[in-house]
């Protein structure tokens, strides 16, 4: 949890304070005492700062944001490095060499003239800028190979010969890195080496790409664990982007995977209601460990709304059809059998022969009791029951607190074809009659004990 000094400093950078906005980045670049290490959240509110003439915002830029960070946004952080560069930090360089265009003019007078650069994004290190290559800062990355690449003069034969066999490396590099790829186990996130061509395949609107890139950036699995192979630092933001993509495109491990990212409390952007909407959104999609965790999340706060535990069960028997043994065992926790009671045993011993002739003399009363054949319910709940309303297509909600004050809410699950059918024909038995009076409590209770004189002295409650 955040304490008080950091969240004064977090609603300042967020109010446009320069100095809280660079107080920020430096807790996010180095930590914090509750704020953990997330360099692109760093650069983020860096930038803002470094904006408001903050010199050590785009110093600190310089020297400690990587180039894996920096060319998601070159246009707005190139600046910072060339400052940063100017005023002597070295690794500004370093990363500001790979960022800048061949036609960059600072950049040119820091090398031999006639010299163009080709930079290899993630991949190389430059050994042009020779201050820097002679103080052996060109090795001092594990993200940017040294040596791997060399300036070479324009219109030199020799040096493009040597630019062609560099390109038919880098695609069989390429090749190797997809192959590998291809023999990971399902359902993990992509490695590092391959993430170019993911994105490429993203940016094309391949939907498994997107879901893949996007994992690997929140280093999260498909279940939603944590990816211990994956990016060196988080990028939530990227990782929103791409999986907002693939879940448009109806990938429900997709949207799974943001309502995990929005529930991180390291993420900036962390919001419950957001987290749970993406998880409602799988759900939807048949995700099934969506379903079970929407169905618990109903069932925790059915007092707060209503008929939340009514999707609550919606959600549990969803997961429970795929499998999910845990909202079986919810499922038999929320609806519980009812007890045989005395009155329920004394209308099954009856109801073969009474309720044909019944049905012919009162044939709403005689529904009720074959609901209460049916789904156990008690004398009260069977003549006090509004069925019509009680009917929410996969459970019946059994509710006459309003007219018999000793009654409980319970739900039914219908759990065969038949149930479902049966429930079906006594509704359109009270839609064939619904301009008949049926009467109070009493008056049906007075009818059901001339009818049936068997019930009369039996108790009605289980």
């Amino acid at each position: 949890m955040v304490n008080r000094a950091e969240l004064g400093v977090i609603r300042g950078a967020r109010a446009g304070d320069p100095a809280c906005q660079l107080a920020l980045g430096k807790l996010y670049l180095f930590g914090g005492a509750s704020l953990p290490r997330n360099m692109p959240t760093a650069l983020h509110w860096l930038n803002r700062a470094a904006r408001q003439q903050q010199a050590e915002a785009w110093m600190l830029i310089g020297s400690h944001v990587p180039f894996e960070h920096a060319r998601h946004c070159v246009d707005e952080v190139l600046p910072w490095y060339e400052r940063a560069f100017a005023a002597g930090v070295e690794q500004a360089g370093l990363v500001l060499a790979q960022l800048a265009p061949p036609n960059y003019t600072e950049m040119q007078e820091a090398l031999p003239r006639k010299v163009r650069f080709d930079v290899l994004p993630a991949e190389s290190a430059l050994d042009g800028l020779a201050p820097l290559h002679n103080r052996g800062l060109a090795t001092g990355s594990s993200e940017h190979a040294a040596g791997s690449w060399k300036p070479v003069p324009e219109n030199n034969e020799q040096g493009t010969e040597n630019r062609e066999r560099s390109t038919e490396g880098r695609g069989a590099s390429a090749a190797d890195r997809e192959q590998g790829a291809a023999g990971r186990e399902p359902g993990t996130a992509p490695q590092e080496p391959s993430a170019e061509n993911r994105e490429r395949a993203a940016q094309a609107g391949e939907r498994a790409a997107q879901l893949s890139l996007g994992l690997w950036f929140a280093r999260l699995q498909r279940d939603g664990s944590r990816q211990l192979d994956g990016i060196a630092t988080v990028n939530f933001k990227r990782a929103i982007r791409w999986l907002t993509l693939a879940g448009e495109q109806g990938d429900p491990d997709a949207w799974f995977a943001l309502s995990r990212i929005y529930m991180k409390p390291e993420f900036s952007q962390r919001s419950v209601a957001e987290a749970q909407v993406c998880l409602e959104r799988a759900a939807d999609l048949g995700h099934r460990t969506a379903q079970r965790e929407c169905g618990l999340y109903a069932w925790r706060h059915r007092r707060h709304a209503a008929d939340s535990d009514v999707r609550a069960m919606y959600w549990l028997q969803k997961a429970a059809a795929q499998g999910c043994e845990q909202a079986q065992r919810q499922l038999e926790r929320i609806a519980l059998a009812p007890r045989a009671a005395a009155w329920g045993q004394a209308l099954l011993s009856l109801a073969p022969a009474a309720l044909p002739a019944l049905a012919v003399r009162q044939p709403l009363l005689a529904a009720r009791l074959t609901l209460a054949c049916a789904f156990g319910l008690n004398r009260a709940e069977a003549l006090l029951l509004d069925v019509k309303t009680a009917d929410h297509g996969h459970c019946l909600v059994v509710d006459i607190r309003a007219s018999y004050g000793r009654s409980k809410r319970r739900l039914i699950a219908l759990r065969t074809a038949q149930q479902r059918q049966l429930l079906d024909q006594v509704v359109a038995q009270f839609d064939r009659f619904d301009g008949c009076l049926e009467g109070n409590y009493r008056q049906r209770l007075y009818r059901l004990k001339t009818c049936l004189p068997a019930l009369a002295d039996e108790p009605s409650t289980a």
